[in-house]
């Protein structure tokens, strides 16, 4: 209680240098006598191997503010100034603050959403149970030493009140920023995975769409050939079963090194020449590129360029391939005579791929006299 001729800033200082001895005793004490058990002991260090930043981060925010006070009230600096034991019991209060918001988060908040109201709701109840701990600890601990006259005048209560009051607006405060900033980084993470993992079922169901494309389109090119000439067909179905295998191999990856994928395409393009002879040409300006593609990307450019245009060996289609920061595959065009319309589903599916994997798209141009697909190089730090 304030005696008369007492100063008020003299009454204030004492206050503050008793609150903070008092809560020593209170936190320090609790948290002595607190037993583990094998359970509780194991999942308490857990918890805080997990948030062991956040609770740095409120020790050395509770030192800050334990030596503001101290230089205020004494108005000097001195070792005792800068000893961490107020700020060490007062993280021990806010983390029963913690625990507090805690249960009722999770007791009270059944939906994923955000909600104000919820949060406010919250917040304020566990608030209360912080004070009401606080003061009941307090009282018992006044009884117990016999300071309920010091301890519990008005004057002191409504002090010690607003003080452990602001606290627990400034450390539960830090609680919900920090529980909701792990919930929704949380929530991104599983989101990414979740696109990931679609991302990956949706590449799957484009390569199994494309590996029949390739073996039927293949098998035709067999077909005429054995109705053409046996020993051709022989050789052909030799190494198109060598090439198949290759095929089988890469479908379920989602990117191959270029080099690989290039040396591929060089054997499926002889594989071509088996009907077609010198109709159709291949220029390669590197064969030693770097990066990454999708499997089969090239093949299927090269297939694209024969599938749609009429070479003949006095007027060769002439396909050339070269690599800047794109894979690009170019021709000249020679239209069929009465070409049947395609819908052009296999480069359409190769442009769905590469929008799952990277940010960058292919460009198609065409023009009266060429044509060309910019498909880009993926990096392997891309991967």
């Amino acid at each position: 209680m304030m005696k008369k001729g007492m100063p008020l800033r003299r009454f204030l200082k004492t206050i503050v240098i008793e609150r903070f001895q008092k809560k020593s005793c209170i936190f320090t004490g609790l948290f002595l006598n607190y037993r583990f058990t094998g359970p509780t002991m194991k999942n308490t260090f857990i918890k805080i191997k997990q948030n062991r930043f956040f609770l740095l981060f409120v020790l050395l925010f509770a030192y800050a503010q334990s030596v503001q006070i101290r230089i205020w009230v004494r108005g000097e600096l001195n070792w005792y100034v800068f000893t961490p034991e107020a700020a060490v019991t007062t993280l021990i209060a806010a983390c029963i603050l913690f625990f507090v918001i805690d249960f009722f988060i999770r007791h009270w908040q059944h939906s994923s959403v955000f909600s104000t109201r919820e949060v406010l709701k919250i917040f304020s109840t566990s608030l209360l149970v912080y004070l009401l701990v606080m003061k009941t600890t307090g009282l018992i601990l006044a009884l117990i030493f016999d300071t309920f006259e010091r301890n519990f005048n008005s004057e002191t209560l409504m002090l010690s009140t607003f003080s452990d009051l602001m606290d627990g607006f400034i450390y539960g405060s830090f609680f919900l920023a920090y529980r909701y900033y792990k919930k929704h980084k949380s929530h991104q993470e599983q989101l990414a995975m979740y696109n990931q993992l679609l991302s990956e079922s949706k590449i799957n169901q484009l390569k199994t769409q494309l590996n029949p494309h390739f073996l039927f389109n293949n098998l035709n090119i067999l077909d005429q050939l054995i109705e053409e000439d046996k020993d051709k067909a022989s050789g052909f179905l030799n190494e198109f079963a060598e090439i198949y295998r290759y095929v089988l191999q890469v479908s379920d990856k989602k990117l191959i090194p270029l080099g690989e994928e290039v040396a591929f395409a060089v054997s499926y393009f002889n594989l071509i020449k088996h009907k077609y002879g010198n109709a159709y040409l291949l220029d390669i300006e590197n064969s030693n590129p770097q990066g990454n593609i999708v499997p089969l990307t090239l093949q299927l450019l090269l297939e694209n360029a024969v599938q749609h245009n009429l070479g003949t060996e006095k007027n060769p289609v002439h396909i050339k391939v070269d690599f800047n920061q794109n894979l690009t595959v170019s021709n000249n065009l020679i239209a069929k005579r009465n070409a049947k319309s395609t819908s052009g589903r296999a480069l359409n599916n190769l442009k769905e791929q590469y929008a799952l994997l990277t940010r960058q798209q292919i460009e198609i141009l065409k023009s009266e006299e060429m044509f060309s697909v910019a498909v880009p190089i993926i990096s392997t730090q891309e991967l």
